[in-house]
C-alpha cells in the first residue's frame, strides 16, 4: 500500500494520518507567525476543500514529512505534493527557550530550526484526518501559548501548537529504568541511563568505534549497541522543556548539549545529522571534528 493517496486537492498521508493540501505553496508568499496562524483562520472560515479543522501543523507533523535520504525537497521520494518551496516553512510550536521564536523546517534540506516569530516563512496546511485515520505521531507536549514578543497568553482560538496539542499523548509510566538503561516504553527503544558513558565529545567515526567496542565486550549486557539515527534521538524531545529538552520527569544522567546520529546529510555527505538537547534542535555536524557526544542505543 502506497504511504501517500491523494484526493483531489488533499494528500492522506496514511502512515500519520494527517491530511495536507497536495499543493505545498497554497498561499503564495510567506508569512509572519501570526500572520500564517490567521491565514489558517481565514481557510477555515471558508471550508478550504470541504474543512473547517485546518491548523498549522506542529514541528512533530511537518517533520513526519521530512525524508533524510533526498534533499530539494526533503521529502518520500514518490510522493503526490506540488510547488514545494525549498526552503523554511512555519510550524505551530514555539521555541519554549526563547518564546519569542518558533520552530520551522527546511524542506529543501531537513533543518530543524527556529526564528524570530515577526520573520517571514511558507505555511503548509494541515489537519487531523477521522475515524482510522486519526494521528498516530507523538505529541510534541507544548501546553501554552505565547505572543510574538514571548509571553504567556491565553490558548483559546490561538491555533497554536499549545493549544491544540495534537498527537499520541505519551505514557504515564513511559520510562522503565534498571541499573545501567532506560527502556523508553513508548517507542522501544533502550538507551544508556548515563547519556555521556565516553566522558567526551568525538568525530563521527570515533563514535562507531566505540559502539564497536561496547558491543565486543558485551558492555551492560548486551552486543546489539548503535549510534542512534536522527529520527530516534529527535523521539526524545519534549518541546515543553529546555536544557534539556526531555520530558522533565525523565530520569537520565549527565544530559549533555549535543549529540551525533547515525544518518548523514545528503546536502553533504561530509556532515552528518546532530540534535541540539539544549532546545530540540536538529542541525548537522561535520564528521571529521570531535565536537559532539554520544549516547547508545539499542531495541527495534
Amino acid at each position: 500500500m502506497h504511504r501517500f493517496a491523494p484526493v483531489n486537492e488533499t494528500v492522506l498521508d496514511r502512515q500519520t494520518g494527517l491530511m495536507w493540501t497536495k499543493d505545498a505553496s497554497l498561499f503564495d508568499f510567506s508569512a509572519t507567525w501570526n500572520e500564517a496562524l490567521a491565514r489558517i483562520q481565514e481557510i477555515n472560515r471558508a471550508a478550504l476543500y470541504g474543512y473547517r479543522n485546518w491548523k498549522l501543523p506542529n514541528r512533530n507533523e511537518l517533520f513526519s514529512l521530512i525524508s533524510h535520504h533526498t534533499v530539494n525537497p526533503s521529502l518520500a521520494p514518490g510522493n503526490p505534493f506540488v510547488n514545494v518551496f525549498k526552503s523554511y516553512y512555519w510550524t505551530s510550536s514555539t521555541c519554549v527557550r526563547l518564546p519569542d521564536q518558533a520552530w520551522y523546517i527546511h524542506l529543501g534540506g531537513a533543518r530543524v530550526f527556529k526564528g524570530m516569530k515577526y520573520d517571514s516563512y511558507m505555511v503548509w496546511p494541515v489537519r487531523t484526518g477521522e475515524g482510522d485515520n486519526k494521528s498516530r505521531l507523538f505529541c510534541t507536549g507544548q501546553k501554552n501559548c505565547f505572543d510574538e514578543n514571548g509571553s504567556v497568553i491565553d490558548c483559546h482560538n490561538t491555533g497554536q501548537d499549545g493549544e491544540i496539542q495534537a498527537g499520541v499523548q505519551f505514557s504515564t509510566d513511559r520510562f522503565t529504568e534498571d541499573k545501567f538503561t532506560i527502556c523508553d516504553n513508548d517507542t522501544g527503544l533502550r538507551w544508556l541511563r548515563n547519556a555521556n558513558v565516553p566522558k567526551n565529545t568525538m568525530d563521527w567515526n570515533s563514535a562507531f568505534h566505540f559502539i564497536s567496542r561496547m558491543n565486543s565486550e558485551t558492555a551492560y549486557g548486551y552486543n546489539d549497541w548503535r549510534v542512534p539515527n536522527i529520527l530516534e534521538l529527535e523521539n526524545l524531545t519534549d518541546l515543553s522543556q529546555y536544557s534539556p529538552a526531555l520530558p522533565d520527569d525523565h530520569v537520565f544522567k549527565d544530559v549533555q548539549e549535543f549529540y551525533w546520529s547515525s544518518s548523514t546529510s545528503m546536502y553533504d555527505k561530509s556532515y552528518a545529522w546532530v540534535l541540539y538537547m539544549v532546545d530540540g534542535a536538529v542541525g548537522v555536524g561535520y564528521k571529521p571534528l570531535s565536537e559532539f557526544y554520544l549516547w547508545p542505543v539499542r531495541g527495534k
